[in-house]
Parts: structure tokens; sequence; C-alpha cells
């Protein structure tokens, strides 16, 4: 059985796990007070462009959005974030369990649009009674989307420029930033990133580590109470090293570089095994998650030899599914998918 369900089934890269059990008998501070965690962090301060970032370590995707985005957000405020968004759709309301409302916006194959941000909020204002109401109190993204596409450099300036007349943060979920980064569409670069983004977070879970997310607040007016912010929150691990440890291996020698451009490439080439059988390519994704409309007669067959996901309901005769390569997918397993297509 070839596995395409999603990118976080392995465990972790040979190089996070090494330097895991290499060190495993160590004695350090608790809490990222560990040298490992100090290095990370300047590792990660180097690879954006911000001397002066503050970095956080936690564990996992939505204990990273709920902490920061309750953190940036006053008690009567809400976060704008595509319909289709993550904090949207896919955390259990993670973000409304902690007192704030998820606005959401219309999205565009995942993004949202400057303009429809601006409307948003010209529109909040002008109405009387808007002391009555949640006010957007920033902007929440993903790069890539939940549709794997990608922001483009002038579409995140755009977005930024917006946030900055209007005076809200914008923050952006990194949890495949790896895979945008590492497609040939991307025409910006993680120091773009920081530079444009008030907060953000690098994504370790699917990109290689066990688990663990890296926080980037480059906007230091913003989370200054951030250490208690995270315990508030059980975000706190005490073995703190374990996450320091995976990120220092993750940005050492270009390794999260090369694990997201291994990834999107082998994605593509998927995508075009599709294409070249007849089959309709819904979304142009140029990272690892891409989406295709089969028979389902064509995908009942398929999955006796591979998994891979229903992206919504299951159709009368059709169905949109999507295969998600990582970091740990194997060309071996994509000879195989293409072997499997052709004898459909």
């Amino acid at each position: 059985m070839i596995r395409f369900d999603s990118d976080y089934m392995a465990g972790a890269h040979p190089e996070v796990l090494d330097a895991l059990v290499r060190t495993n008998l160590e004695l350090t501070a608790g809490y990222g007070n560990d040298p490992y965690t100090i290095k990370a962090k300047e590792l990660i301060r180097k690879a954006t462009g911000c001397s002066d970032a503050e970095v956080m370590f936690l564990v996992g995707g939505t204990q990273t959005n709920a902490t920061a985005i309750d953190g940036l957000l006053a008690r009567h405020e809400g976060v704008l974030a595509a319909e289709s968004g993550h904090i949207a759709v896919h955390e259990s309301g993670a973000i409304e369990a902690s007192g704030h409302k998820v606005l959401t916006l219309p999205h565009y194959e995942g993004k949202v649009k400057a303009e429809d941000v601006e409307h948003f909020i010209a529109e909040f204002y002008a109405d009387e009674t808007y002391q009555h109401m949640v006010a957007p109190g920033m902007l929440y993204i993903s790069q890539p989307t939940e549709y794997g596409t990608i922001y483009s450099l002038e579409e995140l300036t755009k977005l930024n420029e917006v946030c900055r007349n209007r005076e809200i943060p914008l923050y952006i979920d990194g949890a495949r930033l790896g895979y945008a980064l590492g497609s040939n569409d991307a025409d910006f670069t993680l120091q773009d990133v920081a530079r444009l983004a008030d907060v953000f977070y690098i994504g370790g879970t699917k990109m290689g580590t066990l688990f663990g997310e890296a926080l980037v607040v480059t906007n230091r007016k913003l989370l200054k109470n951030l250490f208690p912010l995270v315990k508030q929150h059980g975000a706190l691990l005490a073995k703190g090293r374990l996450l320091g440890l995976q990120f220092g291996a993750m940005f050492h020698d270009g390794l999260y570089e090369r694990l997201g451009r291994h990834a999107t490439t082998l994605a593509i080439r998927l995508r075009e095994i599709f294409r070249s059988s007849g089959y309709e390519i819904v979304i142009e994704s140029p990272t690892n998650q891409q989406f295709v409309r089969l028979p389902n007669a064509v995908i009942d067959k398929l999955r006796e030899s591979a998994s891979f996901d229903y992206w919504g309901p299951r159709g009368k005769e059709q169905s949109i599914v999507r295969f998600v390569t990582s970091w740990a997918t194997h060309e071996e397993d994509i000879n195989e998918l293409e072997r499997l297509v052709k004898e459909l």
C-alpha cells in the first residue's frame, strides 16, 4: 500500500531523529533554556533575516494558532480569515473556545484578497453600531492555503499594506511553509515572509520533525509576554530541548528547504500522471497537495493499492480526492502510482 493521505504519517527525518538519539541521555535545563534550543533560535533568526525576532517552540499547529491568536487579540476582537481557512474549518472551534470569533472572508482557491480585507474593515467601522459587534482585530492567512495554493510576493505585500494602514497584525500559519518555499512558483523567500508578517510560524510536524512548530514574532511590540502566554495555554513543553534539537537539525545545512523541494517536485509529477491520463485537475496547486476529480469506480479500484482522502463528500458518480506528498515520499511511490493509474 502506498500512502498519500497526509504529510505527517512518517515519524521524523533521520537527521532529526539522530539529533534526538545522540543527545538522549544528556541532562539540560528545561523549558527551552538549553543550549540546543538557544542555538535553534539563532539559526531561525539568521534564516529569517530577523536578528531580534522572538522565537518560541510549541508542539502542534492548532495549539500554536490558538495561543498566538488569543495573545494578539483584545477580548472584544475577532480574527479575519478565509472561509476555507484552517482555523475556520478544521480546528474544532479552537479559536472560538478561547473567546474570539473567526470573521470569515470570501476565498479564491483558498486565498483572500486585500481589497476584501479592506472592504470588511471599512464596512465595519461605517456601521454606527460597530461597538456592539466583534471588531476585526487581525488577519490570519496560511502559506500555502488549504487548497495548496500560494500567495505571491505581490499578494503578500498588498495584504501587509492593508494591515499596516488599518493597524492590525498580519499572522501567517506556516504549517506547510516549507512546501510553499519549495515550489517552483514561489517568488518569495522566508525573509520576505518574516518581513511582511508580524507573527508567523514555521511548521515542523508536516515537514520532517516528530512534532513541533516554531512561532516567530518579528513585530516585537506584539506578544510581549509570550512565555507566560504559552504556559497559560498548556503549550509549554518542560522537555523543551526536544523541540530545539529538531529545529536545529531542520535549519542545519539547508535541510528544511531541501525537504520542501523534494515533496513539491514529486507532487507536480503526481499531478501530471493524472492529467496525462485524462483526469481533471481541480486546482492547479504548486505545492504538495494535489486535487483530482475521479470517477467513483476508479477511486474504489485505486484504493485497493493506494490510500488518499476524499476532499468533501463522495459524489454520485465522481468525487474530488486529495493526494499529499511529503518529505518522506519516495520516487518509487510515484512510480508505483503511475503504474496503477495506467492500469485503470
